[in-house]
């Protein structure tokens, strides 16, 4: 295990995934191709030595927001969405130890048939045992999105920075799908993002990143290699920072 030694970037790090990202070239539900693929780029960066914890959306199974604008109370729209979570959570734990590596699913609502309770300090001493932690369940309130959970459960782990994996290969000055004149940031304070009113993260989960000081890199996740180029220091997507 010489690799082990070789000097990372990040030592521990919050991978966040959107549910739409499992769907692949599904309409709905979870792609086993996307999954199995994630979860050989994840093995990659834990045989690195890093720590990884995970929280995954759940939009492509089902969307708070979405049963609440078709007349669903919210609160009760908001616990279907968590549980959509905990079902991609269970996949992605699935296809990691299929892959080799440890994985501990951890539930914000409890199911203790299904997931651990999220209990911190079980958190933290699992990643440093080298096992992937993944954070399912949302922050367990309704209200809240996975990218506020994302940046909570970052913060509580002591994580060094939460990696947005998307679609697009980080932020630019417009939608790049809409406007070809768009341009990447390479790099970008908390403060630019809010005065150019650029969309990286709801504001809840922004404004708490940027309180907390946590960096955001949003980077492509479809790209083979992305993440661990990242943790290796290289400039891939765009970094949020202080």
């Amino acid at each position: 295990m010489a690799n082990k030694k070789l000097k990372m970037h990040y030592k521990r790090i919050l991978l966040k995934l959107s549910g739409e990202a499992l769907m692949g070239e599904k309409q709905y539900g979870i792609d086993s191709n996307r999954l199995n693929e994630y979860a050989e780029e994840i093995k990659e960066v834990v045989e690195k030595g890093i720590e990884v914890a995970i929280v995954i959306g759940g939009g492509n199974i089902f969307r708070g927001l979405a049963g609440a604008a078709t007349g669903m109370d919210r609160v009760q729209a908001d616990h279907m969405g968590m549980l959509a979570t905990v079902i991609n959570g269970l996949a992605l734990q699935s296809a990691l130890e299929m892959n080799g590596v440890q994985t501990r699913l951890q539930s914000a609502i409890k199911i203790n048939e299904v997931a651990e309770p999220f209990i911190r300090r079980r958190a933290m001493r699992h990643l440093e045992k080298g096992r992937v932690v993944i954070f399912g369940g949302g922050t367990g309130n309704p209200y809240f999105t996975t990218d506020s959970a994302a940046v909570l459960r970052a913060i509580e782990i002591e994580a060094d920075v939460i990696l947005k994996g998307t679609r697009v290969d980080g932020i630019y000055t417009a939608d790049p799908e809409k406007d070809k004149n768009a341009t990447k940031f390479d790099s970008i304070s908390f403060h630019d993002v809010l005065k150019k009113g650029l969309k990286v993260m709801d504001t809840t989960a922004f404004t708490l990143s940027q309180e907390n000081e946590l960096p955001i890199v949003v980077f492509d996740m479809n790209k083979k290699g992305n993440l661990l180029k990242i943790v290796d220091g290289q400039t891939i997507g765009t970094t949020v920072n202080v």
